[in-house]
């Protein structure tokens, strides 16, 4: 039995977890949930799952939760402390790390300090704190287990086979839903349009990253730290069809690939379960000759910059990427929010990326200090174009 904490419980790779942990009750016990404010939803899941620990991100949160399930008997924490406190629950086995932003890189890094492996969907932790979480990981021996589907694909196409073996990893991309829109038709898109994702359903912030390539940039980083390959054999393609999640190519020339439905059950069901697989019969099977296309496109970094930015600052090295990714939230926000374009996003990144000056990611402070100050120049940014 693998007891689990999920950090991020509410949102669409905690549901789809906990689908999962219904199917294989044998399999896996939840200990903690953690979310934000959909309260109600919490309530919902820690009925099902009675876990011992649930952490809200507000302390009026906690209380609803209270008094809206009164016969709980497990503690209901709040804030950052709560967060942490279920990553690092005593007896957990595995943390999902499935919170949105940097708000998951306390948390995971408390539950690797104990040595517990962590599934990790919150690219963003690897993101801004990269060298930091890495290298904790390798002092506690703690397993760091990539949930996202491309790097899940990664993983299993890595398998077994020698580093100096390998020529370049490819990662895929939908496209998004503006994959064929003319620039001068970006600066008019709407939020509404930017959210029509054709492949995935997924949250606000990362269904408007997966719109302007940044998803894509982000998992370059979080590659770049998982396999510890440099940008340069770090390679990108567009893939409609999203069938193919990721490939590597090694020097023989072989080319390795991932291929399944798109579906967020099966990188997680991997992840769970690792290094073994479960049986997902509820899912519909992959049969290549009903889809009958495969599309393989160089991405255009000219109307989708923020993929070139991401490279830029995983380049720049040290608090770059920390910086991409506090501008990048707060100007996705903005945007979510009516406030700027859809191409002020990369506008603003890019300015604020300009402005800084990479200092050594030594510790979790000079973290946290970046992204402060990065949200503060984003924030500026909108300011000035409102």
């Amino acid at each position: 039995m693998k007891r689990l904490s999920i950090l991020g419980s509410t949102g669409s790779i905690g549901v789809t977890t906990l689908d999962l942990v219904g199917r294989f009750p044998d399999r896996f016990a939840v200990v903690g949930l953690a979310a934000g404010s959909r309260v109600e939803r919490v309530i919902e899941q820690a009925r099902l799952f009675r876990p011992e620990l649930v952490a809200l991100g507000s302390e009026e949160a906690a209380r609803e939760f209270r008094q809206g399930f009164p016969g709980f008997r497990g503690e209901v924490l709040s804030g950052p402390e709560g967060l942490v406190a279920v990553a690092t629950a005593p007896g957990v086995d595995l943390v999902v790390s499935a919170l949105v932003g940097a708000a998951g890189l306390m948390p995971t890094l408390a539950a690797l300090q104990r040595g517990t492996a962590v599934a990790l969907a919150n690219k963003e932790v690897l993101v801004v704190g990269g060298d930091l979480v890495t290298r904790t990981a390798r002092a506690s021996n703690a397993p760091l287990i990539p949930l996202d589907s491309e790097h899940s694909a990664l993983l299993q196409a890595l398998d077994g086979q020698p580093r100096e073996a390998v020529r370049r990893l490819i990662l895929t991309a939908s496209g998004g839903p503006f994959l064929h829109t003319p620039k001068a038709e970006l600066a008019h898109v709407t939020v509404e349009q930017a959210l029509r994702h054709p492949t995935w359903k997924m949250g606000s912030k990362i269904t408007v990253d997966s719109a302007t390539l940044m998803n894509k940039g982000l998992e370059v980083i979080e590659a770049h730290w998982l396999f510890g390959f440099p940008p340069g054999q770090i390679d990108v393609v567009v893939h409609p069809q999203s069938i193919v999640h990721s490939l590597v190519e090694y020097v023989d020339g072989s080319v390795l690939a991932q291929l399944a439905v798109p579906d967020m059950a099966i990188p997680i069901a991997f992840a769970l379960s690792y290094p073994e697989r479960l049986s997902l019969d509820h899912l519909p099977r992959l049969r290549l000759e009903e889809v009958g296309r495969l599309e393989f496109l160089t991405p255009d970094v000219e109307r989708f910059p923020c993929l070139g930015l991401a490279y830029e600052s995983l380049r720049l090295g040290g608090t770059a990427p920390a910086v991409l990714n506090a501008a990048n939230e707060e100007l996705v926000s903005a945007f979510l929010a009516g406030q700027i374009p859809f191409l002020a996003i990369p506008a603003g990144i890019e300015r604020v990326l300009a402005r800084h000056s990479p200092q050594l990611a030594s510790s979790l402070e000079v973290l946290l200090a970046a992204d402060h100050w990065a949200r503060e120049e984003a924030r500026n940014f909108v300011h000035v174009r409102a």
